[in-house]
């Protein structure tokens, strides 16, 4: 605070530092969380069930690993079952607990998919995030409302058919 010309006994100062640590430490919770526990621990067997299931518009922020602000926007996850569902609520707990550690958007998809596919051995998954980050509308170029799209997948996903039924199911708006 003092390089930035500030005075750290200023009233509104003093206990900035234990705010910032403790917001840091909620920020940064993920660490301590295992992703792919949290989804085993809500698998169903459903033989039969082999139709792509969505789980689109997951809101989530994190924090860019190279200038710690924050970068924010949806998440769209989608998996083909071999077999085993887990619980619809499983899938935006794990964008959490990525999310919830110092990132790049794209790891942060490649983690999403990788998880997923070592719990449950689906047919295949694929994750697309689109986010705004605010190292880009703060600071440098200063780019007011640019979104960066990222994506991975895998398996049955590999297949142009069936990243084009995912990805037009995921334009599709309520």
């Amino acid at each position: 605070m003092e390089l930035l010309g500030e005075d750290p006994n200023r009233e509104g100062l003093q206990r900035t530092p234990l705010r910032v640590a403790r917001a840091m430490t909620d920020l940064t919770r993920g660490y301590n969380q295992d992703p792919v526990a949290i989804l085993r621990g809500a698998i169903f067997h459903e033989e039969g069930c082999n139709q792509m299931v969505i789980v689109k518009d997951i809101n989530f922020y994190s924090l860019c690993e190279h200038h710690m602000l924050p970068f924010y926007g949806r998440v769209h996850v989608a998996y083909i079952p071999n077999g085993e569902v887990t619980g619809l609520s499983k899938i935006p707990r794990v964008v959490d607990v990525f999310s919830h550690r110092l990132q790049l958007q794209e790891r942060l998809t490649k983690q999403i998919r990788e998880a997923i596919h070592e719990a449950l051995h689906p047919q295949g998954v694929m994750v697309v995030i689109e986010a705004q980050h605010m190292c880009m509308q703060m600071r440098g170029v200063e780019k007011q409302g640019s979104i960066t799209t990222t994506s991975d997948f895998c398996g049955a996903f590999n297949q142009a058919k069936t990243r084009e039924e995912f990805l037009s199911l995921i334009r599709m708006r309520n």
